[in-house]
């Protein structure tokens, strides 16, 4: 999915319980299956950050000197205006754009 493209809201608002537990009558379920869809959601977003990232980077053995690339610093403040990883999977969430599937109990 483009997170970039993404219509979760980007300050923190007030969900309906209701709404955040229909699919699965369940609200415990319901944050457990967003919090995990979040961590995943956050991991390719940092992967895909420290990849750009290290186009610009550059290497050498002097410690006094400091580069501040322009490229590198517009790059983090686009990411930093994303959406958070939860407000994503709420939104997620929401439109049911999310799988998830329960292991069936032997009984």
């Amino acid at each position: 999915m483009d997170y970039k493209k993404t219509n979760a809201e980007t300050s923190t608002i007030t969900y309906d319980k209701n709404a955040i537990e229909a699919p699965t009558n369940n609200i415990y379920e319901a944050i457990n299956i967003i919090s995990k869809r979040a961590t995943q959601i956050s991991v390719e977003l940092k992967d895909e950050l420290l990849e750009k990232l290290d186009e610009f980077a550059t290497f050498n053995d002097s410690l006094e000197e400091v580069f501040e690339n322009k490229e590198q610093i517009e790059v983090s403040k686009f990411y930093e205006r994303l959406p958070k990883p939860t407000a994503i999977a709420i939104e997620e969430w929401l439109t049911e754009g999310t799988y998830y599937r329960t292991p069936e109990t032997n009984e």
